[in-house]
């Protein structure tokens, strides 16, 4: 009778827990905050189209905690097996587990939501929400390379384009800004050591090319 109630009272403690992290998602400012970034994405695609903006939004906003929910689990599990008293290789197996797990999930989740865009908008579109969840990075970093680097082939051009485009793939999935700014930090790397490879002395001609944005700022 006793081990039965143990184990009532260990059930009711994890039904409560999962509770608490179920409603955790469904906290009202949370939801507020997620509808509000959708929204600002939303509003930069210029659909005039109030239906289609609302259906939009509510995609976005959903992406966003459905992420969420991924990733705290994750994180979650990964602070339990570091609070065990394991060893250190076992705890990086255990944590590995973990992140691979995660990883099919998110990038599972990826796929869906890209589709469920595509039934709303336009590849170009498409396109634009990408960027609005990753800052813009982008198109700016691609406008970077070409500023610096006006001699670059289009081969070259096209490389730094693909790279930065899977890098974008990742980085839309990132729980927090600086995982997304981390996943261009890391196919930037990918990009210079091509470039080097190519001939170019990046240092040399990043040092010209902030000598002519300075120039440029003089000169307005």
């Amino acid at each position: 009778m006793l081990i039965n109630k143990k184990i009532q009272s260990t059930f009711l403690l994890l039904l409560v827990f999962c509770t608490l992290q179920a409603q955790q998602h469904l906290d009202p400012e949370y939801i507020k905050v997620t509808n509000e970034r959708a929204a600002k994405i939303v509003e930069k695609l210029a659909l005039n189209n109030s239906e289609k903006e609302a259906k939009v939004s509510s995609i976005i906003a959903r992406q966003f905690r459905n992420l969420s929910k991924i990733h705290d689990a994750r994180d979650a599990k990964v602070e339990k097996v570091k609070a065990c008293s394991l060893s250190k290789e076992k705890q990086n197996t255990k944590i590995e587990k973990i992140k691979i797990k995660a990883d099919k999930a998110v990038s599972k989740l990826h796929k869906s939501y890209v589709k469920a865009l595509e039934t709303q908008l336009n590849e170009a579109k498409v396109v634009e929400v990408k960027d609005g969840m990753t800052y813009g990075v982008l198109p700016i970093t691609v406008a970077g390379y070409n500023d610096m680097l006006p001699n670059l082939t289009e081969a070259q051009k096209k490389y730094i384009y693909d790279a930065l485009v899977e890098a974008r793939e990742h980085a839309m999935d990132g729980g927090s800004s600086k995982e997304k700014h981390g996943w261009f930090g890391k196919y930037k790397g990918r990009i210079n050591n091509y470039l080097s490879a190519q001939g170019y002395d990046l240092h040399k001609e990043s040092e010209d090319w902030h000598k002519r944005v300075e120039e440029r700022e003089k000169n307005k």
